[in-house]
């Protein structure tokens, strides 16, 4: 019964932080609203760049990973903008 009244505190714990965070990074941002837009747009022209500079046998070059995280971070930052 000890066992699980501390593992409630830790998990509690673990969400009290989760909660601050999401609250820092949400009044951070609510400031800056093109940062993230621009940190998507940068990934997808650092994605061209990997891919013209870097051979095509590594992974990173052949699932276009940085592409498809820009363009995941700028469409959901731009549509989670309109919503807010």
């Amino acid at each position: 019964m000890n066992n699980k009244t501390k593992q409630d505190k830790e998990t509690m714990s673990l969400i009290q932080r989760l909660s601050k965070l999401v609250d820092l990074s949400s009044d951070y941002f609510a400031h800056r609203r093109g940062l993230l837009p621009l940190l998507g747009i940068l990934m997808i022209f650092i994605n061209f760049l990997l891919v013209s500079l870097l051979p095509a046998e590594w992974y990173i070059i052949r699932t276009n990973l940085v592409l498809h995280l820009g363009l995941l971070i700028a469409l959901f930052v731009i549509l989670l903008a309109k919503v807010l």
